[in-house]
């Protein structure tokens, strides 16, 4: 028999259907029974503890049943969202052992927080954190087994499916000269266009939306799908447009991405990609899960991918366990990044749930080294003299929106009360604390450094200082600024109304410095009390 006919039976044998049996079901629904063996396990686990609690049946049970559903819930929430039961995603057994044990951390976290939040005191600490630390070293054996079995089958199909991709030469081995079947016609494969590329892996969709900016064929257009800046630094050089398919949710270093696209592209060149917003991510965990757990799953995603990734203590386990991906994050602060990384937002579109942007090289990236992730951040204003300070305030934007106003601004312009209208870089808690003007308390910190007084100017941006007249500007440098505006006491808002505000605020401060404050301040704080303005 010739070596091409051995082939191809080789193959034909390797083809045919066999009839789903026990092993070939547990292969193909790994993650189904890792679900299974948990619930297993940790029930396991609290039934045993309890065991040992006298009046097991009459009291425990009843008493701790309900308790133990949502614990159970939680539980496979967080290893769900955490991916502990996809094990064929993890590359070593380590990197699962180590998951496994910051997920049981993070459930004994909030179960703690909840017993002492709730004051849930009645609940024995033995069977509660017992059966959390019980599972953990019973899963710890399983899975370790588990995962074990599903790599040497991995393995096995890996290196099958290597041997079947041999090639075969079509001449036989016992002719000398090759005889040519004249009647056959042999044909390359076609190779596809970056445009035929592109849609298959997007989206036609996509493909027209893209195309509205750029040629796709064109040869100065690079098609790539990866996270890392290496890749993007080893394009060749001549390229005016970068697409990346990868979503900005999976890059550990996302303003090192965007510094090495802007370093590759020159200046004028465009810049295409897409991110999961975090929008659009609880919209699909919406539809994933029913309702009763739904807004749970959702609270358990926000700590996990988005809290956890800005603790500087948990930042390194977080990114050494996940590697970057799957991080929640927002529209304002990927639009946000791209700005501060010196590119200019042409337009984005959302499609098939996801947020596809097209942005401009412009400039440098900015290469800020200490982004602001935490509650209260500063931002940069103009003080007394034209120096600059730095105003404490409590966070009510997405991170990096500070790179937005320009954006945001010629977009919508101005509310009637002077706010950027239609703002999406607020947050909801961030709207709630400015309808009551609780986003302003931390300038009492600028007021104790005698930075600031409780009554005065606004500080302003050095954008906004410029839309001021020069009568005005020329006045307001002589003061400093105030944590209580003058719009606030005399009930003008909007640009221009509060520019007339500090006018008529600053002519009578220049006659009675003393006096003036007081009375602002008393009318500021009756129209807050009657409510007769608002901050947003």
């Amino acid at each position: 028999m010739k070596l091409q006919e051995i082939a191809i039976e080789h193959r034909t044998q390797t083809r045919k259907t066999k009839p789903m049996g026990l092993k070939s079901f547990v292969e193909k629904n790994s993650m189904f029974i890792a679900v299974l063996f948990d619930v297993f396990i940790v029930s396991f686990s609290f039934l045993l503890l309890a065991w040992y609690k006298p009046a097991t049946v009459r009291v425990v049970l009843p008493t701790y049943s309900n308790p133990f559903v949502v614990f159970l819930i939680l539980w496979i929430v967080v290893s769900y969202i955490m991916g502990k039961y996809n094990l064929q995603s993890f590359k070593k057994a380590l990197h699962m052992n180590i998951t496994l044990t910051l997920i049981n951390f993070i459930i004994v976290s909030i179960v703690t927080i909840l017993l002492f939040a709730l004051k849930l005191n009645s609940y024995s600490r033995m069977i509660v954190f017992g059966t959390s630390f019980l599972s953990y070293l019973i899963e710890m054996i399983v899975f370790s087994v588990f995962y074990s079995l599903i790599k040497v089958k991995y393995k096995q199909e890996h290196q099958v499916k290597e041997q079947n991709n041999i090639y075969i030469d079509n001449r036989p081995l016992d002719i000398v000269s090759p005889v040519v079947d004249k009647t056959k016609v042999y044909t390359a494969p076609k190779t596809q266009t970056k445009s035929e590329l592109l849609a298959r892996e997007a989206g036609e969709s996509v493909l027209e939306y893209f195309s509205e900016h750029v040629n796709i064929d064109e040869k100065n257009v690079s098609l790539i799908a990866t996270t890392t800046p290496f890749n993007v630094a080893n394009l060749s050089s001549g390229i005016r447009t970068i697409i990346n398919l990868k979503k900005v949710n999976d890059m550990r270093y996302i303003n090192k991405f965007f510094e090495a696209v802007n370093e590759k592209l020159p200046d004028a060149g465009m810049f295409m990609g897409c991110v999961e917003t975090s929008k659009q991510r609880y919209r699909r965990i919406a539809r994933k899960f029913p309702a009763f757990i739904r807004q749970l799953v959702i609270m358990i995603d926000f700590t996990l991918n988005r809290i956890i990734p800005r603790l500087s203590g948990l930042q390194n386990l977080y990114f050494n366990i996940t590697g970057g991906e799957k991080r929640t994050i927002s529209k304002a602060e990927v639009l946000g990044r791209l700005v501060s990384c010196g590119f200019e937002i042409i337009e984005y579109k959302e499609i098939n749930d996801l947020t596809y942007f097209v942005v401009m090289k412009t400039k440098e990236p900015e290469y800020n080294l200490s982004p602001s992730y935490g509650p209260i951040y500063k931002m940069p204003r103009i003080g007394k003299g034209g120096e600059i300070i730095y105003v404490y305030k409590f966070r009510t934007m997405h991170p990096f929106s500070e790179y937005l106003q320009d954006y945001v601004l010629s977009l919508n312009g101005y509310t009637a009360i002077g706010k950027p209208a239609d703002d999406f870089r607020l947050t909801k808690w961030g709207k709630f604390m400015r309808k009551y003007w609780l986003d302003e308390l931390p300038q009492l910190i600028n007021v104790l450094k005698g930075e600031m007084k409780l009554v005065g100017i606004r500080p302003l941006s050095k954008r906004m200082y410029q839309e001021y007249p020069d009568d005005v500007k020329e006045m307001r440098v002589k003061y400093k600024p105030g944590c209580i505006p003058p719009y606030v006491s005399l009930l003008k808002q909007g640009v221009m109304a509060s520019i007339e505000a500090e006018r008529q605020y600053l002519l009578e401060k220049q006659k009675n410095p003393i006096s003036t404050d007081i009375k602002y301040f008393k009318l500021a704080v009756f129209n807050i009390i009657t409510n007769k303005i608002r901050s947003a």
